[in-house]
């Protein structure tokens, strides 16, 4: 009883009785049904041909005489698979035909029979019954004949077809059964290892991953769903602790650098000029560290995939054309050459201040960089282009460029080169920026200027509006 309700609570088990049932009553239905309607149709096909033989028979009757007929009446009885013939007195008694006995009133009512009735005939195996269905009528003298047929033939196939319907329903079942076996155990064992792997993910490992048979099927689609939901959720578990571990290491300085700042000014005899120098000193210390955390907010949100604000359609050479007239005053001042070159129309859909914050962070690198170590005349680039695909913001610079083994990790998180160590910043502007363009479903590479850094931003253009 355990076994068979543990079989039960398989959903292959279940289905696989179900579909057997319904198709084996839609199989019950249409064998009664076409069984049913042959019957009628060769009962109908019956009584035609005896009408028809009776009315031969009849017009042999007009054109002799009374004997005449009997004996074309014996002649046929004797025939081979000859249809029932028998000619009786007025009393009952046979005198002629191919039957030798029959139910006690058939006789006694003309026309046709209203339900088969079983006979003897001549040559017939006592072991079984015969039916047959018959119209009586009279003859002159007080005589009555009946003329009928045998219903062997609608018997067979009404045998055939309950024969028929017994195989079909044995085949359904034994299919039904190997459809479990050979294809339920099989989704079953493929559902037993999703279950173990989810075992092992739900006990800590976040790096296991659902496995795939290489099929393409539902299984395979949704367990490449899960380990893509997985691989985010690895990642952001890891950048969660990259940043645990980048605030303890990073953020300790400038918080050191806080507490010795008051406690030195604490301790010393100073004057209110001195006890106000160190408060705005303390103030650009917090306020850095406050753009430091709203800065690993943002990323935090953008990687999470939270749009903090509504994605629409917009023309990015917009957003380019404000950071350029934003950052040119700043550009001059400090002897930067600063150009913009934009195509005409390049719509996508995002959003609007992230991308514009990502161009910034872009911008204001190039600028700081381009005049390190420069002894051409410092220049930074501000490029809008389109292909089939994408629109490329891309920004370069003159500057020193950062060397191809460091221009993957410089998208991490608080790293910065050691060349950058003595210049501002938190080590999260490209960072900031990669998020970005992942978040549109786009790309953030970094490459060689020869000399400088070129940093390209890709994003898909918005094919679903056009201009």
């Amino acid at each position: 009883m355990v076994r068979i309700r543990a079989l039960w609570s398989m959903t292959a088990v279940r289905l696989s009785l179900i579909y057997t049932l319904v198709f084996g009553l839609f199989a019950v239905a249409l064998i009664t049904y076409t069984t049913a309607n042959t019957t009628r149709l060769l009962l109908q096909q019956t009584q035609r041909a005896v009408n028809d033989e009776i009315n031969d028979l009849s017009l042999i009757y007009r054109s002799g005489s009374l004997s005449r007929l009997i004996r074309v009446i014996e002649r046929r009885a004797r025939a081979p698979g000859a249809s029932l013939y028998l000619i009786a007195d007025s009393s009952g008694r046979i005198i002629a035909g191919n039957v030798r006995d029959i139910e006690p009133g058939i006789l006694g009512k003309k026309g046709w029979t209203k339900e088969p009735f079983p006979y003897e005939g001549f040559g017939h195996d006592d072991e079984f019954v015969h039916y047959a269905v018959a119209r009586v009528f009279d003859l002159p003298g007080g005589l009555r004949a009946l003329i009928g047929r045998d219903l062997g033939e609608p018997d067979r196939f009404r045998s055939i077809a309950r024969r028929s319907l017994i195989l079909a329903l044995a085949i359904m079942v034994l299919l039904g059964i190997l459809t479990w076996v050979f294809v339920g155990r099989r989704a079953l064992r493929r559902i037993d290892s999703l279950s173990l792997s989810s075992k092992r993910i739900m006990a800590g490992d976040l790096q296991e991953r659902l496995p795939l048979s290489g099929s393409g099927d539902e299984f395979d689609r949704l367990s490449a769903n899960l380990n893509q939901l997985l691989g985010r959720i690895s990642k952001l578990d890891e950048g969660l602790k990259q940043v645990s571990d980048n605030i303890a290491h990073d953020l300790k300085t400038p918080l050191t650098r806080l507490r010795n700042k008051a406690e030195h000014t604490l301790s010393a005899d100073a004057s209110k000029a001195a006890y106000r120098k160190a408060m705005e000193e303390i103030i650009s210390e917090s306020d850095t560290l406050i753009r430091t955390f709203n800065a690993l907010l943002m990323i935090a949100r953008v990687e999470a995939g939270s749009k903090t604000g509504d994605f629409s359609t917009f023309d990015l050479a917009s957003v380019l054309f404000d950071v350029h007239e934003l950052y040119e005053p700043l550009a001059e001042e400090a002897g930067v050459e600063f150009t913009i070159t934009a195509a005409p129309s390049a719509l996508v859909r995002g959003n609007r201040e992230l991308l514009g914050q990502a161009v910034v962070n872009l911008v204001d690198n190039a600028l700081k960089y381009a005049v390190e170590e420069n002894e051409n005349q410092p220049r930074v680039w501000l490029e809008l282009t389109i292909d089939e695909f994408h629109a490329h913001i891309i920004v370069r610079d003159n500057g020193a460029g950062i060397p191809e083994a460091d221009r993957e990790r410089v998208k991490d998180r608080f790293v910065r080169l050691d060349k950058s160590r003595t210049k501002p910043g938190t080590g999260l502007g490209l960072s900031l920026v990669d998020a970005v363009a992942r978040l549109h479903d786009g790309g953030f590479v970094l490459g060689d200027n020869e000399p400088g850094l070129v940093a390209d931003i890709m994003i898909p253009l918005d094919k679903s509006t056009s201009r």
